[in-house]
C-alpha cells in the first residue's frame, strides 16, 4: 500500500487529518520546517493540488523528496482511516466540516462517527499519540457571553448549534479514549483563527464590504474577543505533540483540553474594522440591535430549512451567527502555558499585518467592478442622482420634484398653468439672483453665468450614453429573453412590469409619490443588496424550475 510505504524505513512520520484546511495547511509547514518529522496530509480529494507558492515552498519540496506523502481519505470509511494511518506515531485530527452549515447529519457523520473510526484506527495502527483539534464553541450555549473561561467550564445543556454539539461529542471521545491500549490524547480549543489563507473570514468581510454591508455593527459592539493567529495555533498542537511524548508531560497533559488563544482579547468589532481599514475599506459604524436581527435570522434559517432541498444556498444571517457576532468570547491560555509551554510565536498586532499583506487582490484600490444598477443607468448623471453617488444634486432634484408636485397637484392647476407657474418662478429667481450683490452680509453669492445653461458636447455625450447604454440594456434583456433559458431576468422583468401596472392603475398624483419613492430607493437597494437579490432570485428560480420538472416527470409516469 501506498500508506504503508510511505511509513517506512524507520522515519517518524505523522498524519494531520483534513491536511489541506486552513489551520492544518500551516500546521504541516510547521512540522516539516521542524525537521523532526515527515508528513502524510490526509484529505477528501484524490489528489493533492498545490498553488504556487505551497509548490516552490516546503511542501512541495517534501513531496518530491518523500518527506511529505498525500493520501486520499474520508474519515466516514474505516478502512480508508486505518490505510492513511499505517505506519504513523501520531496523529493531528484536524478534519471538520465548514462550521457555518448548520447540518446535524453532516457534523455527526464526520465529528462524531469519523472521530471513532480515528481512534479505532490509531488502536490498531499502533498509533502512540492523538491531538484532537476541536473548539471553544463547545462550552458556548448562544446565550451568555464568556468572559475568560477556562478548562474547567462545563459543557452547556444546549449548544448553539450542531458544529459545537458534534464537536463536543467527538472530544468527549478522544478524551475517553486516552490510555486504551498505550494511546495518549489531548484536545485543543484555537479561538477564532485568522492569518494568511484563510477563505472564509477576510473573503467574506472583503464581499461584505464591496456590496456595502460592512457598515452595520450587531449589538452594542463592545464585546470582547479571543482571536488566534494560525501559526500560533498550529504552535499549540506541537506544543501539545512534545508534551505527551515525554513521561512526565504525558502524566500531566494526556486526557486533557486546552484552550489556545493568543492572549491578547480584542473588542469584536475593532478586529474587523482593522481588517477592513488595511485592505483600505470602511470600518463598521451603524449599529443595529441583535433583538432587531434575530427575528429576521430566525426567518431566513425557517426559509433554509424549507428549501434547501430545492437548491437553496447556505445564508449567512442565521440566529447562531447573530450570537456568535455579539456576545463576549475570551479564553484563559494559563493551562496551555504552565503544562503546554505554550505561548504565541506571533503577537496580535504582526498577525494582523501579516494577514492583510497576504490578501493584495482583495484592497479597495483593486475593486474595479460596477454595479449592475449602475451599468443599467448608464454610469452618467442619472445613475449618480439615482444610486446617491452625489447627495447634493439627488437631494436637488428631490427638490425640484417636490415643486412640481406641488404645482401640478397640490395647487389644482392644470398641466399648462403649472408649468407657466413654474417657469415664471424660475425666471423671478433668476431675476432677484442677477440682482444680488456679489457679498451679502459677509456670504458671497455665487453668480450664475449664461454657460451654467448651455449643453457642452461632454454633458451632451453623457446624456446620450445613458440613454444608449440603457436602450442596449433593455435590448440586451429582450434578447436573453427570446431565448427563453434566463429565469431570473424573466422574473425581474415580471415584478417590474407588475410596478409598473401597479402605477398605471393609480391615480397621477398618487403614481408620481410612489413612483418618485421607488425610483430613488429601489435602485440603490438593490445596488447595495445586489448579490442578495440575485442570490434569492436564483433560488426562486430553481425552486420553480425543480417544482416544473417534477411534474413534468409524474405527468410522463401517468401517461
Amino acid at each position: 500500500m501506498e500508506a504503508a510505504a510511505a511509513g517506512g524505513g524507520g522515519e517518524r512520520w505523522c498524519v494531520v487529518t483534513g491536511g489541506r484546511g486552513f489551520a492544518a495547511r500551516h500546521l504541516v509547514t510547521m512540522l516539516l520546517r521542524s525537521g523532526e518529522w515527515r508528513v502524510r496530509v490526509a484529505d477528501l480529494a484524490p489528489a493533492i493540488a498545490l498553488d504556487r507558492d505551497e509548490e516552490e515552498g516546503f511542501l512541495g519540496a517534501a513531496l518530491r523528496e518523500g518527506q511529505a506523502a498525500y493520501v486520499s481519505a474520508d474519515l466516514r470509511d474505516k478502512v480508508q482511516v486505518a490505510r492513511a494511518f499505517e505506519g504513523a506515531e501520531v496523529v493531528f485530527h484536524m478534519a471538520a466540516p465548514d462550521s457555518s452549515i448548520n447540518n446535524f447529519h453532516l457534523h455527526y457523520s464526520v465529528n462524531v462517527e469519523g472521530t471513532k473510526n480515528v481512534i479505532d484506527a490509531c488502536i490498531s495502527c499502533k498509533v502512540k499519540r492523538l491531538i484532537y483539534t476541536s473548539s471553544p464553541s463547545v462550552v458556548f450555549d448562544g446565550v451568555h457571553g464568556i468572559f475568560n473561561a477556562d478548562e474547567s467550564m462545563p459543557y452547556p445543556d444546549k449548544f448553539n448549534d450542531s458544529y459545537s454539539e458534534t464537536k463536543a461529542d467527538g472530544e468527549k471521545l478522544v478524551m475517553r479514549a486516552n490510555g486504551r491500549e498505550g494511546l495518549l490524547t489531548c484536545c485543543i480549543r484555537p479561538s477564532s483563527i485568522f492569518g494568511p489563507g484563510d477563505k472564509l473570514l477576510v473573503p467574506s468581510l472583503v464581499a461584505a464590504a464591496r456590496a456595502g454591508k460592512s457598515k452595520y455593527i450587531i449589538g452594542d459592539g463592545n464585546n470582547y474577543y479571543d482571536f488566534t493567529y494560525v501559526e500560533n495555533v498550529a504552535y499549540g498542537h506541537v506544543c501539545a505533540e512534545k508534551t505527551l511524548s515525554s513521561e512526565d508531560g504525558a502524566k500531566i497533559a494526556a486526557g486533557k483540553t486546552y484552550f489556545i488563544t493568543n492572549m491578547e482579547p480584542i473588542k469584536f468589532w475593532e478586529f474587523m474594522s482593522l481588517i477592513l481599514e488595511g485592505l483600505g475599506y470602511e470600518r463598521p459604524s451603524i449599529k443595529i440591535p441583535v433583538s432587531v436581527m434575530m427575528p429576521v435570522a430566525h426567518v431566513v434559517e425557517w426559509t433554509y430549512k424549507k428549501f434547501a432541498k430545492y437548491g437553496m444556498k447556505v445564508p449567512q444571517l442565521t440566529p447562531s451567527r447573530i450570537r456568535l457576532l455579539s456576545c463576549n468570547r475570551t479564553f484563559s491560555c494559563s493551562r496551555a502555558k504552565d503544562q503546554l509551554g505554550y505561548e504565541p510565536l506571533v503577537p496580535l498586532k504582526e498577525g494582523l499585518k501579516r494577514t492583510v499583506e497576504s490578501y493584495p487582490h482583495l484592497r479597495a484600490q483593486n475593486q474595479t467592478s460596477i454595479s449592475k444598477a449602475s451599468v443599467f443607468l448608464g454610469n452618467g448623471n442619472l445613475a449618480k442622482t439615482l444610486l446617491w453617488e452625489d447627495t447634493k444634486q439627488t437631494v436637488t432634484v428631490l427638490l425640484l420634484l417636490a415643486v412640481i408636485y406641488y404645482h401640478l397637484f397640490t395647487c389644482g392647476y392644470t398641466f399648462i398653468t403649472a408649468m407657466a407657474k413654474l417657469l415664471s418662478l424660475t425666471a423671478l429667481f433668476l431675476f432677484i439672483h442677477g440682482m444680488l450683490p456679489a457679498n451679502v452680509f459677509g456670504h458671497k453669492v455665487e453668480k450664475l453665468e449664461a454657460s451654467n445653461f448651455h449643453i457642452t458636447q461632454v454633458e451632451a455625450h453623457h446624456v446620450a450614453h445613458s440613454i444608449s447604454s440603457s436602450w442596449n440594456s433593455l435590448v440586451g434583456a429582450l434578447r436573453s429573453l427570446c431565448r427563453g433559458n434566463d429565469w431570473p431576468l424573466f422574473l425581474k422583468v415580471a415584478l417590474s412590469l407588475l410596478v409598473v401596472s401597479i402605477l398605471s392603475s393609480m391615480s397621477s398624483q398618487a403614481a408620481f409619490k410612489i413612483g418618485t419613492a421607488l425610483v430613488f430607493t429601489g435602485f440603490k437597494a438593490y445596488e447595495k443588496w445586489e448579490d442578495t437579490i440575485d442570490s434569492m432570485v436564483g433560488d426562486v428560480c430553481s425552486i420553480l424550475l425543480h417544482i416544473g420538472s417534477t411534474k413534468k416527470s409524474s405527468s410522463q409516469k401517468q401517461k
